[in-house]
């Protein structure tokens, strides 16, 4: 924008004052537009909007190099914030002390700037918060602010007068990096604004120095080295298509959202949480809640939420935390979340900034272009200037060199002259000498001109020869000039350089936000549900679906579930029964629990949880069965165990109903349960299996139900050192499923046994031998009882089995050992 001199109306020549000046009539109306364009060209010029070369406003410039002037580097003490504002103030900047401070703190802010400029100690605010006055906080510049003015000193730019004429500013810094690219901007003006998005410091420069290069490379190019903006905070940037838009333009709308994780809330029990790791630009935890609790209380568009919680510390980081309330879909809320709170907001990107003193706005291939206009220029005067010190360096020492020559001659001619005048001028006649040779060698102490010396200045002569070629091919060479560019920026991303922070995600930015929305409702429907409990101890649900359905998926065989060691019938928004090795039940929320993937008619339990994430187990302690709660509870006897030591007991479905942690057997000291089994109506038999190969089989009606403080009875007899490796209950009368069979292991055979082969007996007796060892054989490792066998390893990988051995006490086959077959289970 020009500056518009101020026009003048009709003026009377003979109007004088009484003092003799002459008086201009001139119309308010032109009075008011010429001074709102006298002000209007200051606040842009001078406050508002940033230079393109630099990336700077007036403010933080003249702080920077107040900074700078006063010595206050990274290797300097900290000093009080105030002082730097009243140097600021008193020499460069006649404005109020808080715009200076304002400014500064920004320049400190990490969560501002990419690569803040000032090294702050104290408390410089929060997205949310406010730092503390100026004279609680210390500050010194930055390694990064030392790039933009280190080469003040050497002529790389023009200065003029500060505000009084007493002192000399820069009217631009040098700026070795794109500072206005990788830390943004924002401002408003008299009738424009502009407001600059961050970028990652080491893709700007590789898409600058491919722009050496390459001066004709296309936006696309560019975009190859710069995908999208990277904030200081993280989050994620939608619709890159708005992204290409405003860096051709200069001008767009991208969206900002938060990153979240959505798992179990620490401690809940099966409570579902949405966890905030990293925000949008600009917005704090504090503004998230205030606009969460409005959206509850006030609003009451927003549902779902129990608690939110403010975890954010130096340590960890942002952690903000909403729980969510039994029976909400956590997806769905987080698509409300981000459509009603700071979550998720827009940056409107206008990269107006100021280009040989006029507004402009410009896309990146320009502000990049303008940069490295500015470097050329930088580094050209540079070079000059170091070209013309060492040149003037030369000329002294070739000089000496040749007073050295003749230095006795040298000393009588001074000692016969009158004064210094006359000694230089015969200096200067007798050897063919400059009047800055001569001054210089007057000047020059006499243990400067030993043999010694000489040796040193022929060297140093050489050195600046060489010197002086190198710089001149810089100045003669524009393609020396780009590789000395390219290469300071590649020092530059080298040293400064971090990993991005901020996630992109393609495509239009409508299109985007419509994918991202959840199809299901807020509230998730208490559908029939399957839980399943794997070998390897995860727990995971099946798909809501009625039971007509379910019915279906079983009759055709759909679900296979290759390492399955108990599964009971619930729905979505109910709960089960986790029972652990040490006889301990805790009670779990069917809703938290991952929904099994499909595949191909497969459902994998690859992507369970653990039950050690649902409920606090001790060091040792495993989950080993499951039962369910409610109405699927109601018509059982309850829930059959059996213990290391032989133990049995049927535990009546009398669960305590206000607490969530409970014991469902007394243990004896050293004993732990083997098998918990929810049982059906009753008619189904015990079955155990010793580590001596012995198994006993009677129907379950002989144990008499108790409740949950009760120990349970002798289940089966136990000799010497031997113990209970399986049990369960089984059924003979499945015809779903088959007929039952028995599965044994000693780590080198596995054995596989029709389980009719196997008469009943009654409680607490010994049972029949179900493998004979043979040599190096003496115990039972695995064992299992029922139908349709799977073998898995530990990690729930699925084993071959060896065929039926219609032999109750035969030997078994070979197998590779207890590693491979870790678990014997039920494929359903």
């Amino acid at each position: 924008m020009a500056r518009r001199k101020a026009t003048t109306s009709k003026v009377d020549p003979s109007a004088f004052d009484q003092a003799g000046a002459k008086v201009f009539d001139n119309p308010l109306k032109t009075e008011i537009e010429d001074s709102y364009l006298e002000y209007a060209y200051s606040v842009i010029h001078s406050r508002a909007l940033p230079d393109a070369r630099d990336g700077l406003k007036p403010v933080h410039r003249r702080i920077l190099y107040s900074m700078n002037e006063q010595g206050y580097r990274p290797t300097h003490a900290y000093v009080k914030s105030s002082r730097v504002v009243g140097d600021t103030m008193g020499k460069f900047h006649p404005h109020g002390d808080t715009a200076i401070y304002d400014a500064m703190v920004r320049l400190a802010q990490d969560f501002s700037m990419n690569a803040p400029l000032i090294d702050g100690h104290g408390n410089f605010g929060s997205p949310d918060d406010g730092p503390a006055a100026s004279r609680y906080t210390e500050a010194r510049m930055s390694s990064e602010a030392m790039l933009l003015v280190g080469e003040l000193g050497e002529d790389t730019v023009d200065f003029r007068p500060n505000y009084d004429g007493s002192l000399q500013e820069p009217t631009v810094l040098p700026a070795a990096f794109p500072n206005l690219l990788v830390n943004g901007t924002s401002g408003i003006a008299v009738g424009m604004a502009t407001n600059m998005i961050p970028h990652n410091l080491g893709e700007v420069v590789g898409a600058a120095r491919w722009l050496i290069t390459h001066p004709g490379a296309t936006l696309d190019k560019l975009m190859e080295f710069v995908p999208g903006p990277d904030l200081p905070t993280g989050g994620a940037l939608l619709g890159l298509d708005e992204v290409r838009k405003a860096y051709e333009t200069g001008r767009g709308v991208v969206r900002m959202r938060a990153k979240v994780q959505i798992g179990l809330l620490e401690g809940s029990r099966g409570r579902q949480a949405i966890t905030v790791t990293e925000l949008p630009y600009g917005v704090g935890p504090e503004k998230v809640i205030e606009k969460i609790t409005d959206e509850v209380n006030k609003s009451k568009r927003l549902t779902g939420i129990a608690d939110v919680k403010d975890l954010t510390d130096r340590e960890n980081g942002t952690r903000l935390v909403v729980e969510c309330k039994v029976g909400v879909n956590p997806q769905a809320l987080l698509a409300d979340l981000y459509r009603l709170t700071p979550l998720e907001q827009s940056f409107g990107i206008n990269n107006l900034v100021l280009v040989e003193g006029q507004p402009q706005t410009l896309g990146l291939k320009a502000l990049l272009e303008v940069f490295l206009a500015h470097r050329y220029e930088v580094v050209t005067r540079r070079t000059r200037y170091r070209r013309r010190k060492r040149e003037d360096r030369l000329h002294l020492v070739e000089g000496l060199l040749k007073a050295l020559v003749d230095i006795d001659e040298v000393i009588r001619l001074i000692r016969g002259s009158e004064n210094a005048q006359e000694a230089k001028d015969g200096l200067v006649s007798r050897f063919r000498l400059s009047e800055v040779q001569a001054a210089y060698i007057l000047d020059t102490p006499l243990r400067r001109l030993t043999k010694f010396d000489k040796i040193e200045l022929e060297s140093e002569q050489e050195r600046l020869r060489a010197e002086i070629t190198e710089l001149s091919k810089i100045l003669d060479d524009e393609s020396v000039l780009r590789k000395v560019v390219s290469a300071e920026l590649a020092a530059v991303a080298k040293e400064l350089a971090v990993p991005r922070r901020t996630s992109l995600i393609d495509g239009d930015l409508k299109e985007v936000l419509a994918a991202s929305r959840p199809a299901g409702p807020l509230e998730v429907a208490d559908d029939p549900c399957q839980v399943v409990l794997s070998a390897t101890g995860l727990v995971a649900r099946t798909a809501a679906e009625s039971e007509e359905a379910s019915e279906a998926r079983r009759r055709n065989g759909r679900t296979k579930h290759d390492a399955v060691r108990a599964l009971v019938h619930s729905t979505a928004r109910g709960q089960v029964l986790l029972v652990t090795s040490r006889g301990r039940a805790f009670k779990t929320d069917v809703l938290p629990l991952p929904v099994l993937p499909e595949q191909s008619g497969t459902v994998s339990l690859s992507g369970g949880m653990a039950a050690s994430e649902l409920a606090p187990l001790e060091k040792g302690e495993r989950v080993v069965g499951i039962a369910p709660l409610g109405e699927q509870a109601a018509e059982s006897p309850g829930l059959a165990l059996g213990t290391r030591s032989g133990v049995v007991k049927v535990c009546a479905p009398e669960w305590p109903v206000r607490s969530d942690e409970f014991e469902v057997i007394t243990l004896k000291e050293g004993d732990e349960v083997v098998g918990a089994t929810w049982l059906g109506d009753g008619t189904e038999g015990a079955v155990f299996v010793t580590s001596e190969a012995s198994l006993l089989r009677y129907p379950v009606s002989l144990v008499r139900p108790q409740g949950l403080r009760g120990g349970g009875v002798a289940g089966v007899n136990v000799g010497g050192d031997a113990e209970v490796v399986f049990f369960d209950v089984v059924r003979t009368d499945d015809e779903a499923h088959g007929e039952p069979v028995v599965v044994t292991s000693t780590g080198s055979s596995v054995k596989v046994t029709p389980f009719a082969e196997f008469p009943a007996k009654g409680r607490a007796t010994g049972g029949v031998r179900a493998h004979r060892f043979v040599k190096g054989e003496s115990r039972l490792v695995l064992a299992w009882v029922g139908s349709r066998p799977a073998g898995a390893t530990d990690r729930g990988a699925p084993v071959e089995l060896p065929t039926v051995d219609p032999r109750r006490d035969g030997s078994g086959a070979p197998h590779p050992g207890p590693d491979v077959v870790g678990h014997l289970i039920e494929r359903t």
